[in-house]
């Protein structure tokens, strides 16, 4: 022992090893056991984290609702001061957005909040997106700044006396000014229920202004208030304080826009007018949505006008634009033509109008650039509001917390962001105003619209709009599209060659349907005076009273009256194969245009 103990010199021999195999397998499970219980760690914080959005009210995403609070932390600070308005200050264009609360019928959906408000001035849309793996998510943020933003926290009131009372201010002067206001997004985005508000806070200081106004050249003793309300629905025109009657929109020799059968009603007061405004609201063509049970389909123009008691003279005027859902008019895959015509119009007119206020802004610089007002009947109507050296216009563009609704959000703001860009010089400075109504109405009474022109001159109208307004909308619209092209770029230029002819057809289908229907109407009440004209004649040779008669004075006249039915029935269904054509072509440039342009 003594020997083996001294042998090696070093006394007691080293312990083996481990077999490395063995260790690697160990290092393996523990960090299997690492992984899984980070991962049970993970799955608690984000059901605590979950728990915790559900109190806060907004229920969604826990990674994406993380990544958008993590933004927010990093670049929203405390709630800064909207400064005071100044009513002598106030742009010719004002553009504002306002974020409307997380619904109870989004929070179900688990749609979380996706869109922050920078106030005073900026609002931003975080869009959810997956990297092309598919798995791993990011946030693409994009942040539009504008005159005013309003977050869910402001009422309608911060939005009133910020963006609109400057307005009622301006035209209360008496020199003419025209102000109007646009309340524009998707459905659902309370673009109707901002509007609301906005209009019962304007009647209100309408008639404050006009009673305070004691040494102002406008004020109550010496103006009185005129309101009309009207609706653009599929290329008619209704009015909605007069059993929806449809009305003709004409032009006279002067240029000048004339809706000729719309009513207009005297208002003394406050409830006098808000009665009115109310009435016309609740006649508006709506329909149900997902998004909302009363969705607008239709465009309504509520106009409020001052006027001179002893001359009638235009003092000032108010356009209230309750803009269809934006949504609307980038439909192609609706069920039925019906809808499919109502996208295009929609689609059509909210690209025309974003040129129109565009221009608006210009000031003029000598440049007659054309304006394409006739690319649409709701700019068309609004024309004197664009080409009026004394016009204002405010635009409201609400839009939807919801991260489902980012898309259309986004939409939106582009939609805003691009009127403000001032790349469109505007038309020749014209002051159309109002033709002033030949005598005053009494107080609440019913009034025809102080544009109607007489019969002479209206048949005059009639036939200047039919000879010029075809071509100078297609040229229009030729102008509208070369801008829509110009911000696509030409990538999209043979698509954007479909639209226009789209756009084209629909506006030519709805003028041939109320063609065709007044030729139908006409050939029933001639087809109804010729069969009782064939009823006199065959009683004057079959009854039996008479005795001499004419057989061939009675085969003559029922040859003409066939004749003349035949030429009826052929007309009628020459005009019927035209418009089946008609609507063939609007089916098939459907299918060619996968989706309307953006705004």
């Amino acid at each position: 022992m003594t020997s083996g103990a001294g042998s090696g010199g070093g006394g007691i021999s080293a312990c083996p090893a481990k077999d490395q195999t063995r260790m690697t397998i160990e290092r393996m499970e523990a960090e299997r056991q690492a992984r899984r219980k980070a991962m049970s760690d993970r799955r608690v914080e984000r059901a605590e984290e979950e728990q915790r959005n559900l109190a806060a009210g907004n229920p969604g995403d826990v990674d994406f609702i993380g990544l958008v609070r993590k933004w927010r932390e990093a670049h929203v600070g405390p709630k800064q001061s909207r400064p005071q308005p100044r009513t002598d200050r106030h742009p010719k264009i004002c553009i504002c957005v306002r974020k409307r609360p997380v619904t109870d019928k989004e929070r179900k959906k688990h749609d979380h909040d996706s869109v922050t408000v920078l106030t005073p001035d900026s609002a931003c849309i975080h869009s959810c997106k997956l990297r092309v793996d598919g798995i791993t998510k990011y946030i693409d943020h994009s942040t539009f700044r504008f005159d005013y933003a309003f977050d869910e926290t402001e009422d309608t009131e911060a939005v009133y006396v910020n963006a609109a009372l400057p307005l009622i201010h301006f035209i209360c002067e008496g020199k003419g000014g025209r102000a109007t206001v646009f309340a524009y997004g998707q459905t659902g985005s309370g673009k109707t229920y901002t509007m609301g508000g906005i209009q019962s806070m304007a009647v209100s200081d309408l008639f404050s202004l006009l009673e305070s106004n004691e040494n102002a050249s406008c004020n109550s003793d010496n103006t009185f208030i005129t309101v009309s309300f009207f609706e653009l629905y599929g290329g008619r025109i209704q009015d909605l304080l007069n059993n929806r009657e449809k009305l003709k929109l004409l032009e006279d020799a002067k240029g000048e826009i004339v809706v000729t059968g719309l009513e207009e009603f005297e208002a003394n007061d406050t409830a006098e007018l808000m009665e009115l405004i109310d009435t016309g609201n609740k006649n508006r063509t709506t329909h149900a949505t997902e998004a909302n049970d009363t969705s607008s389909r239709s465009h309504a123009v509520c106009q409020i006008v001052l006027r001179d008691k002893s001359s009638s003279k235009l003092r000032g005027k108010l356009s209230l634009v309750d803009l269809a859902g934006s949504e609307r008019g980038s439909d192609t895959k609706s069920h039925n033509r019906q809808r499919r015509t109502e996208s295009s119009e929609i689609n059509k007119s909210l690209l025309a109008l974003k040129e129109c206020i565009r221009a608006l802004d210009s000031n003029g610089r000598g440049n007659s650039t054309h304006v394409p007002y006739r690319a649409s009947k709701l700019t068309l109507i609004l024309k004197d509001c664009f080409t009026s050296n004394m016009a204002k216009s405010t635009m409201i563009t609400t839009v939807s917390p919801g991260a489902s609704s980012a898309d259309h959000t986004l939409n939106s703001l582009r939609y805003a962001d691009r009127i403000k860009e001032k790349k469109v010089k505007p038309a020749e400075k014209i002051d159309s105003s109002l033709k002033s109504p030949s005598s005053k109405q009494p107080t609440g009474a019913r009034s025809k619209s102080p544009t109607r022109p007489s019969r002479k001159e209206e048949t005059n109208s009639k036939n200047h709009i039919e000879n010029s307004r075809e071509k100078d909308s297609v040229d229009d619209l030729e102008i509208l599209h070369a801008s829509l092209r110009g911000q696509r770029g030409e990538i999209a230029s043979v698509e954007n060659d479909d639209v226009a002819e789209l756009h084209r057809t629909v506006a030519h289908i709805l003028d041939e349907e109320e063609c065709l229907l007044n030729m139908h109407m006409m050939s029933i009440q001639e087809n109804a005076e010729l069969l009782t004209e064939e009823g006199r004649l065959l009683n004057s040779v079959s009854s039996d009273q008479i005795v001499d008669y004419d057989i061939d004075a009675y085969a003559s006249r029922l040859s003409e009256i066939l004749d003349r039915k035949s030429q009826l029935i052929y007309a009628l269904k020459e005009k019927m194969d035209y418009f089946k054509s008609q609507l063939k072509k609007e089916e098939e440039l459907s299918r060619k245009v996968p989706a309307l342009p953006g705004f």
